[in-house]
């Protein structure tokens, strides 16, 4: 593996075998010194072009935690607001001792497009370009469905994949790189994927996906053969993302597709195969009141504290395959 770019890139073997290292790379976390010499002399930079807490945030500590060095760069404020393109200020980097560069972008395949040219040689990460895609977003949830999946069976998580599960995604899935990363994720990993959402904030060829589409929430939550699903995932409504109205009102939107205190009763009477209450996720900020009451976000189904965790372990498990010595030299 070169690079990280997209989930639909990523084999089963592939995927396996990052939540596999991030579940090795978890019990670091638990250590009294969380640290691990495996990147010490490597540079990762933060390249950002769209602001981010989360995400930017989880790869410092990720990389930190590996004994790499660490560069932020955010757009605002640099060579870049002034005019620099994108491949003069990659060369810059690069020149300064890059090995990796984890870049969040504005523009759709802004990432494959560094990925592709000649501009450097350093390891690329898609920490998220437009509406394309997120993959290490996906891959902290899918770690997080992992760990309840298996743990409700009993079983080791190490080497099981996500086959039989069951799994609802939310709300606006047409601004959503969240969405795409985990539709071909959790495809990858053997789970049955729907998505709920209004007819507006579906994508053009939706219905081409490896998905079911669901146009009502209560109708998405009362069907499967089990009666329901194993896992919710509730989507921001990315207002900042939309030029135009896609639903009547906020209220109109809570109504017919938010997780209510009402959905959330439903959900924690629903059982599901093996015998455990169905996780709720949401890849963060919450709007409560909007797609997600106060209730359902604090409620102990909510995974949502369990995937930021999941997001360092993941992190470091990309950047240790990527720039480990051994995995350079076969790539």
């Amino acid at each position: 593996m070169r690079h990280l770019l997209s989930t639909a890139d990523l084999s089963r073997t592939e995927a396996l075998s990052i939540l596999d290292t991030a579940e090795e790379m978890a019990a670091v976390s638990t250590r009294e010194v969380k640290k691990l010499p495996t990147l010490r002399g490597r540079t990762v930079v933060n390249l950002f072009f769209e602001d981010s807490t989360r995400t930017r945030i989880s790869f410092e500590a990720a990389a930190k935690r590996l004994s790499a060095d660490v560069m932020n760069f955010s757009a605002k404020g640099s060579s870049v607001s002034k005019g620099e393109s994108l491949k003069d200020t990659v060369q810059t980097l690069e020149a300064i001792g890059a090995d990796a560069i984890v870049m969040r972008h504005w523009a759709s395949g802004a990432a494959a497009q560094l990925a592709a040219s000649d501009w450097t040689d350093c390891a690329v990460i898609n920490a998220g370009d437009g509406t394309h895609e997120h993959p290490t977003q996906a891959l902290l949830d899918a770690l997080t469905l992992r760990r309840g999946w298996t743990a409700a069976r009993g079983e080791d998580p190490r080497g099981a994949d996500l086959a039989g599960m069951r799994v609802l995604i939310v709300g606006d899935i047409l601004h959503s790189r969240v969405a795409r990363s985990n539709i071909w994720l959790l495809r990858t990993l053997g789970a049955e994927v729907g998505l709920v959402a209004p007819a507006t904030l579906l994508p053009v060829g939706v219905q081409k996906w490896p998905v079911s589409v669901f146009y009502s929430l209560d109708e998405a939550l009362a069907s499967g053969p089990a009666g329901g699903p194993d896992a919710v995932m509730m989507l921001r409504v990315q207002a900042e993302r939309m030029g135009g109205a896609y639903f009547p009102t906020a209220a109109e939107y809570t109504r017919r597709w938010g997780l209510t205190d009402d959905r959330l009763a439903q959900l924690e009477n629903h059982r599901t195969a093996a015998g455990a209450q169905p996780m709720i996720l949401h890849p963060g900020p919450m709007n409560r009141g909007v797609e997600i009451s106060a209730a359902a976000a604090d409620s102990p189904m909510n995974q949502v504290l369990d995937q930021v965790s999941h997001g360092v372990s993941v992190r470091m498990a990309v950047l240790h395959l990527l720039l480990s010595s051994s995995e350079r030299n076969t790539a």
